[in-house]
């Protein structure tokens, strides 16, 4: 909540960016039915589509898409097109997500078509996020939220973010939600007080939260708002009254040690809460405390992220030790904290309870060797259906690359691995490279960027990866490859330039600080060092 108004003026160019080629349009057809047709957390609960019904909704959510910001292009014919180029992609993205949620059609969908289906979908949500950002007076809310005042309708998703409400625009929404209260599901508030004095600010959260108190939600999202603890308590009718929450967002928004200690007093249950986001807070190892107590009480967290939100060794340990209690855990992101290796520990500790896990993000924790071997063990006695596995900053050593690789080895369905910013070099890389030689169909990614990697390790890698169907991206720059390493790593990939990532960080002369060899034979130690290795056999530690 800034102290000074903030005016939001939208930016003119001369190019034209609206509307979309035909080229592009069909483009997105196709990726929207690759997404449609792709394992997922989703796909795993609602069902996977077929493609031929994946191509059929993908046809009809990308016409409703084109529809819906073409006629908002319509109303403002002297902008560049920029702002329905995003109302575009953000009906597309949104209409494909109710798609996913839906699953397969069913004999009880009967005769119903597609193009109903995208419809009916579409006079559910409610949605004023895509025009340009700016701030509302009371005449245009009146007309924006027009279409809530009429008689009968089905609206159940709001979503009033990307709009900065004012105090007339607010008393100009309170009782259009409170004639909705008995129907909404989903309500969307990220952002909507942008640039607003603190006590306007304040004043309008409590004005919304007051209409929508007593709203039986299943989503919540206040991010983007600075809450900060004055914030979190302007929204306590509403977040008093709610017991069925299955979805909240509360990240970019000052969530102090105070305010999450308000969240955890204020939100009376949350067995049902299947998704809870806090990236990018203040909370620290109190707030992390705090936040510990609403995991504990989150039978069916399905997907955690508390990252960015500078907690250090205490705090994480806390949440370790609340996530043992979440056995239904799918997705888990704590990047960016100061965990160190006594929180690694603990969190190890709570990772064989995460049967269904298929995505983890832990970079930049400070586990070092021993917090790694710690958590990678445990993370290859379960996890089997793992798919993403982020370990960047974590200063990991050629010491941790023999467990590392161990469980690597064990996850065939691995589809991205960044290892970027630790310290695996020649030995490290050829051993995670050996044990992806065989199966590891679903790869797709694999990031060693940083790693003090020399043309050995480089070179290895780049034969493994060239060979798998359907790799995109290897990334190792940032190393200290030479330049026939550089030359011998693209000619390997000479066929599909665009899967070898940019090299231009790598330094050529750059030196290890623990006495490694000097350049002059180089090139036959690196030699000498992939033939040693690469035969070398994974010992499977217990």
């Amino acid at each position: 909540m800034d102290s000074t108004p903030q005016i939001f003026q939208q930016r003119k160019m001369s190019i034209k960016l609206w509307p979309p080629s035909q080229g592009t349009r069909l483009m997105l057809v196709e990726r929207m039915t690759k997404n449609l047709t792709t394992p997922s957390i989703l796909s795993r609960k609602y069902g996977l589509l077929m493609r031929e019904e994946a191509e059929e909704y993908a046809k009809e959510i990308e016409d409703a898409a084109f529809s819906t910001a073409n006629q908002h292009y319509e109303k403002e014919p002297d902008g560049d097109g920029s702002s329905a180029v995003q109302l575009y992609a953000k009906e597309s993205s949104k209409l494909m997500l109710e798609i996913l949620k839906r699953g397969p059609k069913t004999k009880e969908d009967g005769d119903v078509t597609i193009a109903e289906q995208t419809a009916a979908l579409r006079e559910t949500v409610f949605d004023i996020s895509g025009g340009r950002r700016a701030f509302i007076d009371a005449e245009e809310a009146e007309e924006l939220l027009k279409p809530l005042k009429e008689p009968g309708n089905s609206y159940n998703r709001i979503c009033f973010s990307n709009r900065s409400f004012g105090i007339d625009a607010a008393r100009v929404a309170e009782p259009i939600l409170l004639s909705l209260k008995d129907q909404l599901m989903e309500v969307d508030l990220s952002d909507f007080i942008a640039g607003r004095p603190e006590t306007e600010a304040l004043d309008v959260m409590s004005i919304f939260s007051s209409a929508l108190e007593g709203c039986v939600l299943k989503f919540l999202n206040l991010s983007n708002n600075a809450l900060g603890e004055k914030g979190v308590r302007a929204f306590g009718a509403l977040l008093k009254s709610q017991s069925n929450l299955e979805e909240l967002y509360l990240m970019n928004d000052g969530i102090s040690e105070e305010a999450a200690r308000a969240v955890c007093e204020l939100i009376p249950s949350t067995e049902k809460l299947r998704i809870l986001q806090f990236h990018n807070n203040m909370t620290g190892d109190e707030g992390a405390v705090a936040i510990a107590e609403m995991v504990k009480r989150s039978p069916a967290l399905e997907d955690f992220r508390c990252s960015s939100t500078r907690v250090d060794s205490e705090g994480g340990v806390a949440l370790a030790e609340a996530l043992g209690t979440c056995t239904h855990l799918k997705k888990l992101d704590l990047r960016d904290n100061m965990f160190g290796v006594e929180a690694g520990v603990a969190l190890s500790k709570a990772l064989s309870a995460f049967k269904d896990l298929t995505e983890i993000y832990l970079s930049y924790l400070n586990l070092e060797d021993e917090g790694t071997k710690s958590i990678v063990n445990a993370l290859k006695a379960s996890t089997p259906s793992l798919e993403v596995l982020e370990m960047a900053g974590n200063d990991i050593t050629v010491e941790a690359a023999p467990t590392l690789a161990a469980c690597i080895a064990e996850k065939p369905c691995l589809a991205k691995l960044n290892l970027a910013e630790n310290e695996l070099k020649d030995e490290g890389a050829i051993l995670i490279g050996k044990v992806l030689e065989e199966g590891h169909n679903q790869l797709t990614e694999v990031d060693l960027s940083t790693n003090s990697i020399r043309r050995a390790g480089a070179r290895f890698l780049a034969h493994t990866l060239a060979r798998k169907p359907g790799f995109k991206l290897l990334n190792i720059n940032g190393n200290f490859i030479s330049d026939e390493g550089i030359d011998e790593v693209k000619n390997i990939f000479k066929d599909c330039p665009d899967v070898l990532g940019p090299l231009d960080e790598n330094d050529p002369e750059g030196e290890d600080n623990d006495g490694d060899d000097e350049e002059e034979g180089a090139a036959d130690n690196d030699d000498e060092l992939e033939s040693k290795l690469k035969d070398l056999e994974i010992k499977h530690e217990e």
